[in-house]
């Protein structure tokens, strides 16, 4: 149970026996971070160093680590995957002023403090703390134990989000679940699989609110700009809509839409490339799948709850927000070039011009990273079912060619011109059966100035992430965004921003050398 007062939370939980108390440390584990103090209080005897030893063991990966009381020694350090650990026992300081003397700042730095008999040191405690006080249960004294977990400060709203992901977990039958963390990507969001003793699995999925974020113009913010979403909401809603049209995207198990967590379908890990680059078969799939949304007539809004979610469009303000990336960071971080106000109000002008040639036309659901990393294969189902699809909460109501340049100028993966032009005509060839009236010349056209749009705004969002997320990793995949950017700029109806880019930016169009060429030199 969980109590909330203005400033902390208190989380009362029985813990009947000695393997409860280590799951439950390690629960507690799985929300500490780096800088944070958790305080071991209760009366001698209790167990706070067998609670800090199966919290440290846990953060080690390693269940048979030596963990001894720090009694004598004061301070035991550990290195774990994740930060450091400072495990402390203070019950011999007699004030504060003795810490320093331990070095226990220079300890401290950057690690997780684990404090038995804190109280020593009084009113220098942080504000912002976690207290688990242990005690003995009178009913059963040689084993049980009941812990009173408070959260002041900032793990108030912590507790409260653990309490519902265990409350989400117990929902979805997935309480006793193994929990693994999978590698994420550029987002905020973060998964686990879980994989119930059963065998069952499932996928744990975290997306918080946005953070509040500088206003960038018309009084908001970037993401607001480009039509992000803000919360879990839009994927709820976009994952139901697409599941009622036939798409294989994750059933929804169970969902928390206030703390932004939900339990979904695990479709697996079957990727749409192999080693060699794309398995042409499932692109073709993938581009079928495609070509039958767009033919659909799909609502502008989906149920949501009792109400409605209003997809939103993909306006003439969310594609400049994302092109002029390309300058704010990609030019002055990655090129090495300053952009003059000039060139800056020239480049926006030509923008204008080309996007409000597709804006508003033929608008359809727009998924916008329909691409490998976020399609799976499902061998098991048929026809178009067997493309799994994820990340589609960024839905928008667009043009059809930018799902279908996104896909066939894939960011991770080199897509051969010879296999582009193949999906770009099976694609055509599909709506063509289905709407005799589709213009593939105006298709083109859009799918030239859509695909620049993507290139540009990849090459400015990746700059970014190196830049001020410290995730350098996505620099590699630059020359091959480059190359999709040089090849959509020789069509006629991007000559203007092509010209653009050879008078401030040349290096993006120069000539390269082939693949073949460079392993040759």
């Amino acid at each position: 149970m969980v109590q909330q007062a203005a400033s902390q939370a208190v989380w009362s939980v029985l813990l009947p026996t000695p393997d409860d108390t280590v799951r439950f440390a390690a629960r507690i584990a799985d929300f500490l971070r780096a800088g944070d103090l958790v305080t071991l209080s209760g009366d001698l005897g209790v167990g706070k160093t067998a609670f800090a030893r199966a919290l440290i063991r846990h953060l080690a990966g390693d269940r048979e680590l030596e963990v001894p009381s720090p009694t004598f020694t004061l301070m035991q350090l550990y290195d774990t995957p994740a930060f450091p650990v400072v495990h402390a026992d203070l019950y011999r300081i007699r004030s504060a002023t003795e810490l320093a003397e331990l070095g226990w700042d220079e300890a401290s730095d950057g690690a997780l403090l684990l404090v038995e008999w804190a109280e020593r040191i009084g009113d220098a405690l942080p504000a912002d703390r976690l207290d688990v006080a242990l005690s003995i249960d009178a009913d059963d004294p040689e084993t049980a134990r009941g812990a009173v977990v408070t959260g002041f400060g900032y793990f108030s709203a912590r507790i409260a989000q653990t309490q519902a992901v265990e409350a989400l977990l117990e929902k979805a039958g997935f309480a006793q679940a193994q929990r693994a963390y999978l590698t994420g990507d550029a987002s905020t969001r973060a998964y686990e699989r879980l994989t119930a003793a059963d065998g069952r699995t499932a996928l744990f999925m975290t997306s918080p609110p946005r953070a509040d974020a500088p206003v960038l113009r018309f009084g908001k913010p970037y993401h607001e700009i480009a039509r992000l979403a803000g919360d879990i909401r839009p994927f709820l809603a976009v994952d139901a809509a697409l599941r009622q049209q036939g798409v294989s995207a994750p059933e929804v198990y169970a969902a928390d839409a206030e703390h932004g967590i939900a339990i979904i379908e695990d479709l697996g890990s079957e990727p749409f490339v192999e080693e060699s680059g794309p398995i042409a078969e499932r692109y073709l799939e993938a581009v079928a799948l495609l070509a039958r949304l767009h033919a659909t007539a799909l609502p502008a809004a989906v149920p949501q709850g009792d109400g409605l979610y209003s997809i939103p469009p993909y306006d003439l303000d969310a594609l400049l927000v994302e092109a002029e990336l390309v300058v704010d960071w990609y030019a002055p971080n990655v090129a090495r070039i300053a952009i003059p106000a000039s060139g800056r109000n020239a480049f926006t002008a030509i923008c204008t011009r080309l996007f409000g040639e597709v804006v508003g036309r033929d608008a359809t659901w727009t998924l916008r990273d329909f691409h490998s990393p976020n399609l799976i294969w499902l061998e098991g189902r048929e026809g178009l079912a067997r493309v799994g699809v994820i990340d589609f909460q960024d839905c928008v109501l667009g043009h059809p060619a930018y799902d279908v340049a996104a896909l066939l100028q894939d960011a991770r993966v080199t897509v051969p011109d010879a296999l582009e032009l193949k999906l770009l005509g099976a694609y055509a060839q599909l709506r063509a059966s289905m709407d005799p009236a589709f213009d593939m010349a105006g298709f083109v056209r859009a799918y030239a100035i859509l695909g620049a749009q993507r290139a540009t705004k990849i090459l400015g969002i990746f700059a970014r992430l190196d830049k001020r997320d410290g995730k350098p990793q996505y620099l590699a995949m630059l020359p091959r965004i480059e190359g999709y950017l040089t090849k959509g700029l020789a069509h006629p109806a991007l000559a203007e921003l092509r010209g653009w880019y050879e008078t401030y930016m040349p290096r993006v169009v120069a000539p390269r050398a082939s693949a073949a060429q460079r392993e040759s030199a």
